[in-house]
């Protein structure tokens, strides 16, 4: 490990001097480079699928908005599960080499397209964006921009859309969460276990199992019913607590879960693929692990399902955004989060902030497994050399 940590210093401290961090006034690589041209910006590119050496910052021409987009300067963005895999290529249609990562960001609104109603230049905005979100200044359709409530923060908004609208249309829109049911979601610790668990608070009486890495217990044991360790046995423990098991099933994980998850329904009971986690298991794609997860996988018969009163759905909000244009149904969800968020019902739990210069670093604690709640690029941090 501290070989692995020296290397991953000295990679970051090469990346800080070749974007001229040290010609900075302060020292710092957003310093410089933003005293260059204007016409520029710094973003995390990531030059082939692979492994976390295919990423770096560079400088990127600056994208101006079309007819129905804003400009944001960005402040933060979000770094999901769903990051990884692109990175690694893991995704159905991959989209071509050199790309920006990136899906969540908040910021200004630095100029508005042609068109564009109900925002003004100035204006606090968090976004969804088809990729390119990891940078300094982004354009999304208007459709994809929500105004940040006065007290919360820029890490906070970025930490908000992707996870809270999955958890909230996964529970409510496709599960049809009310009183008194109960819900297990795995990876209880990450961005969207934690808003699931937050969102079942608020309706009375909802039952919350969870499974998770032994070391986050005692950090989030208080936001689920009963908490389980991700090696353990969890479908004897909870039929051991429910002997007819749960009403929802929300599975990041697949492979083996898949089937568990399943065995765990009640009648009626809805279980919900959001993921593919299990799939990743290195730092760069295993056929293997792919081939083992998917042939883990419990083969739904259909019959089975009407004999038993069961449900089984899947969810990806970011293709219902992007691919399937239902824009306007998550725009309606989040304006009923904004709204649990300003009654503080709900509030995004920010993991770690990180320099756009350390992506590298970030994306190895969620491969570690090691995040509770969002890790956060912070575009405006100055970048820490690491010690081994």
């Amino acid at each position: 490990m501290a070989k692995e940590g020296a290397q991953r210093a000295e990679e970051t401290e090469q990346m800080i001097e070749k974007e001229g961090g040290k010609e900075g006034g302060e020292g710092s690589a957003a310093g410089s480079l933003r005293a260059g041209d204007a016409k520029e910006m710094r973003a995390v590119v990531l030059s082939a699928f692979g492994g976390l050496n295919k990423l770096r910052v560079s400088k990127k021409a600056m994208p101006e908005p079309q007819e129905g987009e804003l400009k944001i300067r960005v402040k933060a963005c979000g770094l999901n599960f769903i990051d990884l895999m692109v990175r690694q290529g893991n995704i159905d249609n991959p989209p071509k080499t050199p790309l920006v990562p990136g899906f969540e960001c908040s910021g200004i609104v630095e100029a508005l397209g042609d068109s564009v109603k109900g925002f003004e230049i100035g204006d606090r905005v968090m976004a969804f964006v088809n990729y390119s979100a990891w940078a300094e200044v982004v354009c999304t359709p208007v459709e994809f921009v929500y105004k940040i409530p006065d007290d919360m923060s820029f890490s906070e908004a970025a930490a908000f859309p992707m996870n809270f609208v999955t958890a909230y249309m996964m529970l409510f829109e496709v599960a049809n969460l009310r009183e008194g049911m109960s819900v297990l979601v795995h990876s209880a610790g990450g961005g969207v276990g934690q808003a699931v668990a937050q969102l079942c608070s608020t309706v009375p009486n909802v039952t919350v199992f969870g499974t998770a890495s032994s070391f986050k217990h005692e950090a989030i044991k208080d936001s689920v019913t009963h908490l389980f360790d991700r090696n353990a046995d969890y479908v004897q423990e909870v039929k051991r607590i429910s002997t007819d098991g749960v009403d929802i099933v929300l599975d990041c994980l697949c492979g083996e879960n898949t089937g568990k998850g399943l065995s765990l329904l009640k009648p009626l009971g809805t279980y919900i693929l959001y993921g593919s986690s299990n799939m990743v298991t290195g730092e760069t794609k295993s056929f293997f692990s792919f081939a083992k997860s998917w042939w883990q996988v419990e083969k739904v018969n259909p019959i089975k399902l009407y004999e038993e009163n069961k449900v089984i759905a899947g969810f990806s909000l970011l293709n219902l955004l992007f691919k399937q244009s239902r824009g306007s149904l998550v725009k309606g969800v989040m304006d009923k989060l904004l709204n649990l968020y300003t009654n503080k019902k709900i509030k995004p739990v920010v993991d770690s902030l990180w320099a756009l210069e350390e992506v590298k670093e970030a994306m190895q604690r969620i491969h570690d497994r090691g995040n509770i709640g969002k890790l956060i690029l912070d575009v405006e941090k100055a970048p820490t050399p690491l010690v081994s």
